[in-house]
């Protein structure tokens, strides 16, 4: 990624919320030291110190955005300690964040050239707060990296980055099983099946199997079930999510990140396991 392609464009990831002052001041920094960035809010809502949320946010967003866009990530309950500060540069963005994890979903998509711990302190914004290096480390680094600076500059090369694990369909009796990755503002519930798990077959030869052996179809669209009910549906990150049209899955199902969804041919149940081939 050359300057010469840079689009001066940073995203913001954080469980800061918009009540406090953070988020603002976080902008305010890398205003200040590059007046033609522009900023996207891709959330804020991430649920306080839940580093998964925010490595699946990321994820979820990340590739909507133009080449050379730094993306930061701050879901750092670890902060001021022991953690080092992240810098990833890929094919096609660079990321920025706490090495807890927060960047590690998105960074399985990505082609990863080169890994540094952000030391320079330098490019640092001072003093350094010992809990808010979101406003001191990360933003003016972003800020230093959207405006043309040497990613070498951030400081040393490191050996690795931390990998959350993800939970990967395993196959079963007559389909799937897998289980809610997680849980959107609508109350959907998100898992890790997706369209491989499902093959070319479709409503009404799949249904799925939720906690307590409730059953409901998997189906193209929301308005595909009656008011109030459940269904399947592939959304708009790929994967396959447990929804009730007009209403919260999460609630009425009492889903929640971990509960175990199986993906069922009902054909395949039908003819016995010994027809499957």
């Amino acid at each position: 990624m050359s300057a010469a392609r840079l689009p001066l464009l940073i995203t913001l990831t954080t469980d800061f919320g918009h009540r406090d002052w953070f988020v603002g001041a976080m902008k305010g920094v890398i205003l200040g030291q590059t007046p033609g960035v522009t900023i996207v809010d891709l959330t804020h809502a991430v649920p306080s110190g839940d580093i998964r949320a925010g490595a699946f946010a990321l994820l979820a967003g990340c590739r909507c955005f133009p080449r050379a866009t730094v993306h930061v990530a701050v879901v750092d309950p670890g902060v001021g300690g022991s953690r080092p500060a992240l810098a990833v540069r890929t094919t096609d963005y660079y990321f920025l964040g706490p090495d807890n994890g927060v960047l590690s979903f998105a960074l399985a998509r990505e082609r990863v050239r080169a890994v540094r711990r952000i030391q320079n302190e330098r490019l640092f914004r001072q003093p350094v707060s010992a809990t808010f290096h979101g406003r001191d480390v990360f933003a003016p680094v972003a800020a230093y990296l959207a405006g043309g600076g040497d990613f070498a500059g951030v400081g040393p090369e490191a050996g690795g980055f931390v990998r959350l694990p993800w939970p990967e369909p395993q196959a079963a009796k007559d389909g799937w099983a897998g289980e809610v990755v997680y849980v959107d503002h609508f109350g959907n519930a998100i898992t890790n099946l997706g369209p491989e798990q499902l093959g070319s077959r479709a409503a009404p030869g799949v249904e799925l199997v939720l906690p307590g052996r409730k059953r409901c179809p998997v189906a193209a669209c929301y308005q595909a079930a009656p008011a109030g009910q459940p269904l399947g549906i592939v959304g708009s990150c790929g994967l396959l999510e447990v929804a009730v049209n007009g209403g919260s899955a999460a609630r009425s199902l009492g889903l929640r990140v971990g509960s175990k969804v199986q993906v069922r041919f009902i054909a395949w149940a039908s003819r016995g396991r010994g027809d499957k081939a």
